[in-house]
């Protein structure tokens, strides 16, 4: 295997984990941002209070995203063991 080969494999891994947890991180964070806003808003000082919204939040990002993700899995999967077969011959 060569140098520039594990750089791409790498490369390609990251962006892949990037784009695949992007959305969900986003959805957390704007959810998690409009809690804080209505907490300071209304001095409701709950630390608990900004976790159901988000797990809720990150699920539905599940259920709308979720095959999307599994097929940029899938595909990502499917390229990297054709680039390692190509070095088993």
């Amino acid at each position: 295997m060569s140098f520039e080969f594990i750089l791409g494999t790498a490369r390609e891994s990251i962006l892949t984990v990037l784009s695949l947890a992007g959305p969900l991180l986003a959805i957390s964070l704007l959810i998690g941002l409009c809690v804080s806003i209505f907490q300071a808003t209304t001095q409701i000082q709950e630390p608990t209070l900004t976790y159901v919204p988000k797990i809720i939040a990150v699920f539905i990002g599940i259920l709308l995203f979720g095959s999307w993700m599994l097929t940029t899995l899938v595909n990502y999967t499917v390229n990297l063991y054709a680039q390692l077969g190509k070095f088993g011959m």
